[in-house]
């Protein structure tokens, strides 16, 4: 084969990080230039560029209002990388002469290979590109969003597993669709869900409408009874307390499946702490088991349960850290009274459920008397083993059967080891 025929494009995985000045083209000429060289200043200060390129292993791909780093050393240098970019932007708040620089990242790692331009000048091709730029596409200013491929990595470092949000799908050019996940915590990032994705919900939602018109339009045939049935039910929904609540059970989103214990009890101690509070009327816990998968039907659930509102929730527990997400659902309407994420250390947990409970109470206007507030701040124990291990013993108690009796009667005693002042362990003893 001639010589000039025997090359081949070779490819190699490059972990790119693909950055974006937000509203670039709006700027004035000179306000654009000042921020390329904000920019150009930034990535160069950062510890991730000086290493890669001391090593030589960093590409650089400039565009008209950013521009892309590839980096060929390690999966986490393009997160490490943006990590450092938005750490450093807080420290400008920018003024009305020198706007501030917004910027939006989207990370992603594929094959990437060097090409020569038209203008005989080196360049960088490939799929992880761009890939990368579509990813950065789905999101606002602020956004770091990363790729799923690159989040599945990252979720293997305990460090990062509490900073990713799981965004689904976005589509991109020619119909195609690539998996998002938002990077981001209460000092880094945005986490707000990006625009694309909110308009993707409206148009799911109407889609579900329009669903809907059509069974309504198949069902034409028994408007009669369907009235009948709905008079029984606006009297029926009458007499619900404006006051009341159920809170259904809690996902588990940890990595290990075995935490579903720690989900399940932490839903169990939040409605404890509510049953405590007079002025309110709660659901027990029996009555919500049978809710256990993600409700599709919220006010019919709440109708069902004799409430006017439902607590969802979700936990992530990982090591010593712990991720709880909540939200107060008014059933009537369906709509949002409160939401809120708590990311705490195991030993903080219990200040996590008195907080909610306390929200709920307040948000619901339900009054608390001290001895209540004293009831819901309450520690039961001061030993996070002692605590873990009491929800276990709960956790298999609820399933009532003498295999997992056997089971909740040994977590108990391992509990009440770990702390003979352990009150709520005896009682959970003495149950079993």
């Amino acid at each position: 084969m001639p010589a000039e025929h025997s090359s081949e494009i070779k490819f190699e995985i490059g972990h790119v990080l693909f950055i974006d000045i937000v509203g670039y083209s709006k700027l004035l000429i000179n306000e654009q230039s000042e921020q390329i060289q904000k920019l150009k200043e930034i990535v160069r200060g950062t510890e991730q560029v000086r290493l890669a390129e001391a090593e030589g292993k960093l590409l650089r791909l400039p565009t008209g209002d950013g521009g892309a780093l590839v980096f060929r050393n390690s999966p986490e240098a393009p997160v490490l990388c943006a990590l450092e970019i938005a750490k450093e932007l807080q420290k400008d708040p920018g003024s009305k002469e020198k706007p501030q620089l917004r910027l939006r990242m989207g990370i992603h790692s594929g094959p990437v290979n060097e090409v020569t331009d038209l203008n005989e000048q080196a360049n960088i091709a490939g799929a992880g590109i761009n890939i990368a730029q579509r990813v950065m596409d789905c999101g606002d200013a602020r956004h770091i969003l990363l790729s799923k491929r690159v989040a599945d990595d990252l979720e293997q470092y305990p460090r990062w597993r509490l900073l990713l949000q799981d965004l689904g799908e976005c589509e991109i050019k020619h119909g195609q669709r690539v998996g998002v996940v938002n990077f981001s915590s209460d000092e880094i990032g945005n986490p707000q869900v990006p625009k694309k994705f909110q308009v993707l919900k409206k148009h799911r939602a109407r889609a579900r409408w329009t669903a809907i018109a059509t069974a309504l339009l198949l069902l034409a045939g028994i408007v009669g009874a369907f009235v009948i049935v709905s008079k029984k039910s606006a009297r029926s929904t009458s007499t619900v307390p404006e006051k009341s609540i159920a809170v259904l059970p809690f996902e588990n989103r940890s990595e290990d499946k075995a935490n579903a214990y720690f989900a399940d009890g932490i839903q169990d101690e939040i409605l404890t702490r509510l049953s405590k509070i007079a002025d309110l009327k709660v659901i027990s816990h029996t009555s919500t088991q049978h809710y256990k998968s993600v409700p599709g039907n919220l006010p019919e659930i709440a109708k069902q349960l004799g409430v006017a509102h439902l607590l969802e929730g979700s936990v992530q527990k990982s090591g010593d850290a712990v991720r709880v997400n909540v939200q107060l659902i008014k059933a009537a309407n369906d709509s949002h009274l409160w939401a809120d994420t708590y990311d705490r250390k195991l030993t903080d947990i219990f200040a996590v459920e008195s907080e909610i409970a306390k929200t709920i109470a307040e948000t619901l206007q339900a009054k608390l008397t001290a001895s209540e507030q004293r009831a819901i701040a309450i520690r039961p124990t001061e030993s996070p083993e002692a605590y873990q291990l009491y929800l276990k013993g709960r956790f298999f108690w609820n399933k009532r059967t003498a295999v997992d009796l056997k089971k909740s009667i040994d977590y108990f005693n391992q509990a009440i080891e770990k702390d003979p002042n352990y009150a709520l362990a005896y009682a959970g003893l003495a149950d079993a």
